[in-house]
Formats: structure tokens, C-alpha cells, sequence
């Protein structure tokens, strides 16, 4: 049996803090993206899409931005939390396929070190990982700069075999 998850996600760029994109620290920008965690927006659809696959919840129910012990907490616990659920249900990731949007960031720079960090989060191989990137072409919030979004399809299969939990 398989199962469909998808996100969407939206992330205000501002100065004063990392930018972290696929569980990588990106170096050579004065600005960070804003969120109660390190608000990797890469990271947020992938474990969104897992969730959803499997009508579990969203980020929401299990890392509240209201909680303060999830302040700043590191987006690659988050998807390594929301993929073992999946997995306790006796599912494994088939592949997922994300696309992210932003102006003036060039992705194809880490694009290939982004899928090498989400394949080893999830224990799957890189095959399985695709990042696209695009722009706005200047309109709106993220074409002026002010923002990146990402989202996220992933297929979970029912598992023959079930994985070991992260």
C-alpha cells in the first residue's frame, strides 16, 4: 500500500540570523530565515510530507511555536521525530521530491549537499531525495527577496521488511 504526504511552507527572511536550508548551515548571506525553531524550511516540508502521508498531524501538533522547549531546536531532530512515526506505522519512504523557492539564494550550489543531509536523516539513498530549485522571477514577497518557501511530496509504502528506527 502506499501513501501520499505534501507541504507547503513560507519562511520571512531577516538579518541577524543563520540561514539553514536542507540541514545544512549556508554560509555567505546576511540573512536568515525567521521561525521558533532554526527555521529550516527544507526540513519543515519534508517531516510535513511524512506526517501527512499519514494523516498523523502537522508540525503544530507535536512541536508547538509555542512551547519554548522547542525554541531553536535544530530542524534535523524534527524530521528524524516525524520519520520515526512513520516508520512505528509500519511504513518506509519510497521517495520524496522537493522544490524551493527563492530569489537571490542559489541552491544549485548546495543542492547536492542538501540531498546527501536529507538521505542520511531518513537512512535512504540519495536517489530517493530530489531537490529542485526556482525563482519567482521578481513578483511577490519571495521574488523581491523578502522570503523562501519550499514544499514537499514524499511516498511512504507500506514496508515488507519494517526499517530500524532512527
Amino acid at each position: 500500500m502506499f501513501r501520499i504526504g505534501h507541504a507547503w511552507d513560507v519562511h520571512k527572511l531577516v538579518p541577524g540570523r543563520d540561514l539553514y536550508l536542507g540541514g545544512l548551515k549556508v554560509s555567505g548571506y546576511k540573512v536568515g530565515l525567521l521561525g521558533h525553531s532554526d527555521a529550516d524550511v527544507v526540513l519543515h516540508v519534508v517531516a510535513e510530507s511524512l506526517l501527512g502521508s499519514l494523516a498523523l498531524g502537522d508540525l503544530g501538533t507535536f512541536f508547538p511555536d509555542n512551547d519554548e522547549l522547542y525554541k531553536g531546536i535544530d530542524s534535523k531532530i524534527i524530521v528524524k521525530e516525524c520519520y520515526k512515526k512513520v516508520l512505528s506505522k509500519g511504513y518506509n519512504l519510497s521517495n520524496l521530491d522537493l522544490t524551493i523557492y527563492a530569489e537571490d539564494i542559489k541552491i544549485n550550489k548546495i543542492r547536492n549537499d542538501m540531498i546527501k543531509s536529507i538521505s542520511a536523516l531518513l537512512g535512504v539513498s540519495e536517489d530517493q531525495v530530489s531537490v529542485k530549485a526556482t525563482t519567482y522571477e521578481k513578483m511577490g514577497f519571495i521574488g523581491e527577496g523578502k522570503a523562501v518557501s519550499a514544499e514537499c511530496v514524499c511516498l511512504v509504502e507500506k514496508a515488507r521488511n519494517s526499517k530500524v528506527l532512527l
